[in-house]
């Protein structure tokens, strides 16, 4: 069973095809590693609501956010306003959830929890 350090130190690594797609049990092994995710309504991604102070913070996050999907390849759909920030991960070329975005999630909840 992977570990959430392991998903941490991993890097995004290109999926296409649905031979990359998780199943419904990896994809549940690798969401209780996470902590406020959750899986969407049609199980092709995860979403998870962060809370801030002010816009500031919010945008700094954002930014934080922008960098790790740049280096990684891969990118969240984000909803951003005032106090909040909501990320959506999910692998269009794979038609649903790939290992990679457990890995993005796991990099920005590390991020959040060093400030």
């Amino acid at each position: 069973m992977m570990t959430l350090d392991e998903l941490v130190r991993m890097q995004c690594r290109p999926r296409k095809g649905s031979e990359h797609a998780l199943t419904t049990e990896q994809t549940r092994s690798h969401l209780d590693l996470l902590s406020g995710w959750m899986l969407a309504d049609d199980q092709k991604g995860i979403s998870k609501e962060f809370r801030f102070d002010d816009f500031h913070r919010t945008m700094a996050f954002v930014n934080a956010v922008a960098w790790i999907a740049h280096v990684e390849d891969h990118h969240p759909d984000m909803k951003v306003s005032y106090p909040s920030c909501t990320l959506y991960f999910s692998t269009h070329d794979v038609g649903g959830l790939s290992l990679n975005d457990f890995i993005c999630a796991a990099k920005v909840d590390h991020l959040i929890e060093r400030n």
